[in-house]
């Protein structure tokens, strides 16, 4: 069996702590949700205005982390979770400006961990603060430290706290595309590969009784020993086309590992073996994740197929272990799905929330509300029955559940 991230701590049940959340796979489990959203939607508890990012909230010990650029200035703020009110901002100075004229905020989510906060900047700036009062505990640049290329969107990878260390693609030449830094003092514990930089965020996953973390590169799956980032195995997986992007995170279900991507690229099912790895399926046509990490329930995967950018993408259901298309809704458009118990939770970047049971049968959304302006790219968290997410320029907090 895979056991995931040992940075999600049994005190977390109730919290969202980092990208994709406690088990790092879009999985809220236990869930708080009430039966029945009310006729006008879930309420909205509050809503503030807030600068720019596709960084998504982290949610820790009743504190909201909000990772944003504001002016010449990237921002991590904490907020009262139940009432948006501000308890600290850090902040420091950068100018990066984003070539295609998209957003220039943050794009990695922050990472909580034993009262400490984790964020990387859109030009690499690793921070470590006190999740208490903000104060900066360390900070590495890491554009300057390993000369990586700004790419085509700056820098995206949500850290990952793994035993003593912060796990990051780094994508720097010279042996620095993975780099792990302690997490107490910011020093370089080891660094590995020559891949550069994707958009994408590693997972870490016990396979076979040993202990992989597993990064989606910009030319494919690597697996490495985190300890001390010796490689286990490598599987390249990138599109033949120079415009584009590995963005959704690995998947480890069991001894599987589920890799997707749009650009050409498609889908990629493997399964882990003593000396690496081998293919079960394959395919461009069954479910190409562009930006949203999809979820897995109960021998069935859930997520967005198709670019954001072009065209319609569309909701499927595939069975893992075959990669047959079981239903699809070309309706959907872009979207981040989470899966809440047994519900997906479904978040559209048009702004609309969707409930529907997560079910090989067919797509029967139970709820579904306009409840945000269009342009949501980021990903939601989910704690404690409340829905906290972001827009272009505001941030929700959602009562999902019974809670008050």
């Amino acid at each position: 069996m895979a056991l995931f991230l040992s940075s999600a701590q049994p005190g977390w049940a109730g919290d969202w702590p980092q990208f994709l959340g406690p088990t790092r796979d879009g999985v809220c489990a236990g869930s708080d949700l009430a039966a029945v959203w009310p006729k006008d939607g879930p309420p909205v508890v509050w809503r503030k205005n807030i600068g720019q990012g596709f960084s998504g909230p982290a949610v820790a010990d009743g504190r909201l982390i909000l990772f944003q650029r504001v002016h010449d200035q990237e921002v991590v703020a904490s907020l009262d979770t139940r009432t948006g009110d501000p308890k600290w901002t850090y902040s420091y100075p950068t100018a990066y400006r984003d070539d295609f004229g998209f957003d220039e905020g943050p794009r990695a989510t922050p990472c909580i961990d034993h009262g400490r906060i984790y964020t990387f900047g859109a030009e690499g700036m690793l921070t470590c603060l006190n999740l208490a009062d903000g104060k900066m505990i360390w900070q590495v640049n890491t554009k300057n430290e390993f000369h990586a290329r700004k790419g085509f969107f700056g820098a995206a990878c949500s850290p990952l706290v793994e035993g003593n260390a912060v796990l990051l693609n780094i994508g720097g030449p010279e042996g620095a595309g993975l780099v792990a830094f302690d997490k107490a003092s910011g020093r370089v514990l080891w660094k590995n590969s020559d891949d550069e930089a994707s958009y994408s965020s590693p997972t870490a996953a016990t396979i076979h009784q040993q202990r992989y973390a597993i990064f989606f590169t910009r030319a494919g799956l690597v697996a490495v020993d985190p300890a001390d980032g010796k490689i286990q195995f490598h599987y390249p997986w990138r599109s033949t086309m120079d415009a584009s992007v590995n963005a959704a995170t690995p998947l480890i279900i069991d001894d599987l590992i589920f890799l997707s991507a749009s650009y050409g690229t498609g889908a990629i099912l493997l399964r882990v073996r003593d000396n690496g790895v081998e293919k079960v399926w394959s395919g461009d046509d069954i479910l190409s994740d562009h930006y949203a990490t999809s979820v897995y329930y109960r021998g069935f995967l859930y997520g967005i197929d198709g670019r954001a950018d072009m065209g319609t993408p569309s909701l499927r259901c595939v069975e893992l272990k075959t990669g047959k298309i079981r239903w699809q809704d070309h309706a959907m458009g872009a979207a981040t799905v989470l899966l809440a118990g047994d519900q997906l939770i479904i978040l559209t970047e048009a702004g609309e929330l969707i409930r529907a049971p997560a079910t090989p049968d067919a797509f029967k959304p139970g709820d579904r509300v306009q409840i945000m302006p269009n342009g949501v790219r980021a990903y939601p968290a989910l704690a404690g029955g409340f829905l906290y997410a972001r827009s272009k320029d505001k941030l929700f907090c959602v009562n999902l559940g019974n809670g008050k």
